[in-house]
């Protein structure tokens, strides 16, 4: 891992942007797992980060990954993968798109709590969607959130099953699908 995080700024509205995370580096591992423990309180502390899982799903070969700044902290991210690349996933492997090279998956979504609230979540994840719309062979963005979310979700939504235990959290979750 190198030592600096490689990025490209995508917005940024007085004290808060949005950056393309190209390549997280040793300067950014800790405030990323800082922001993942607000997942632990809801799913356990599978869900928290560690310097291998930010390795390997927001370095990735394909992956794009959005991280939100408020002051010069990262409070909040978005990442995602292409479906392609979780095919040891057996809902992966059983999606319609799959092997299309059209779809990505929603992999994390999250905002530092103390920012909840303030429209900087919606802000992220609308910058995220219309940037992967724009990108080539894209048609698709999928992923599993609690059960009932879903039908909050603006847009071209599908639900697509349910999942009851998901990644042994003991929670039901929806596996959705957006058209771009």
């Amino acid at each position: 891992m190198n030592p600096n995080s490689t990025t490209k700024e995508i917005a940024k509205s007085g004290v808060f942007n949005i950056v393309e995370m190209l390549n997280v580096g040793e300067n950014d591992v800790d405030a990323l797992i800082d922001v993942s423990m607000v997942l632990s309180k809801k799913y356990g502390d599978k869900s928290i980060l560690t310097k291998s899982t930010i390795e390997k799903y927001f370095n990735r070969s394909g992956s794009i990954s959005f991280i939100a700044i408020c002051q010069h902290k990262i409070i909040g991210y978005i990442i995602g993968i292409p479906i392609e690349k979780l095919s040891r996933e057996p809902w992966a492997r059983k999606d319609v798109n799959f092997g299309k090279s059209n779809t990505l998956y929603t992999y994390a979504f999250v905002i530092k709590e103390t920012f909840f609230g303030n429209g900087y979540a919606r802000i992220l994840k609308k910058v995220f969607l219309s940037n992967v719309a724009k990108r080539k062979n894209l048609n698709f963005v999928t992923g599993h959130v609690i059960s009932g979310r879903t039908a909050r979700f603006k847009g071209n939504i599908s639900l697509i099953e349910n999942v009851h235990n998901w990644q042994g959290t003991g929670l039901t979750f929806e596996y959705y699908r957006r058209i771009l």
